[in-house]
């Protein structure tokens, strides 16, 4: 069970004794002790509940000024994250606007990948296959699709979208753009 930095000071002196996750099946157990920077935490109870019960007093009894926040962290593994908006704050949108080429890095390589494509063509009757390469980025949210391709404009990259959730960068001298920006997955 992890918390984060901004919480654990606030769990450590008791002020939050409650935390709600977003999970399929319970990751801890009653009784549980999980490790948390030089101490531990102990589980004492778990009670299932829906996300109509969560109020603004849970999410503050929880660390959170209000439940939006609150929803923005508890989600873990599979379910509807990718349902929530993915909205940048201003200064957010100003570093992003600053420094393209590194959110670009971070989305390619959190979510893409460079790949080995091909197609092939009828040239003087004779079906011929060409290779080349290809940059991918894979995402089932819209937002962080839209965030993505915001950022290819801003560095003066094409791409397209080549299914309902993959953005594409095929063009030979796109492709070496972002191979410079990029560099190898790491």
């Amino acid at each position: 069970m992890v918390f984060t930095k901004r919480l654990r000071e606030g769990v450590r002196r008791g002020r939050i004794r409650c935390s709600i996750r977003i999970w399929q099946k319970a990751h801890v157990t009653v009784g549980g002790r999980y490790p948390m920077d030089e101490g531990h935490i102990l589980v004492e109870s778990i009670e299932p509940i829906r996300r109509a019960d969560i109020t603004r007093e849970l999410a503050r009894e929880s660390g959170f000024a209000t439940v939006k926040e609150l929803l923005g962290i508890a989600q873990h593994g599979p379910g509807r994250k990718h349902d929530r908006p993915i909205v940048l704050e201003d200064w957010q949108s100003a570093v992003v606007d600053a420094q393209p080429a590194a959110f670009l890095r971070g989305l390619f390589h959190s979510d893409g990948s460079r790949v080995a494509n091909w197609a092939t063509r009828v040239v003087a009757g004779e079906r011929r296959r060409y290779d080349y390469p290809r940059w991918q980025f894979t995402n089932n949210s819209a937002d962080i699709r839209g965030l993505c391709c915001y950022a290819l404009d801003l560095v003066d990259v094409a791409w397209r979208q080549s299914n309902w959730k993959t953005i594409s960068v095929s063009r030979r001298v796109d492709v070496a753009r972002l191979d410079g920006l990029i560099g190898p997955k790491r």
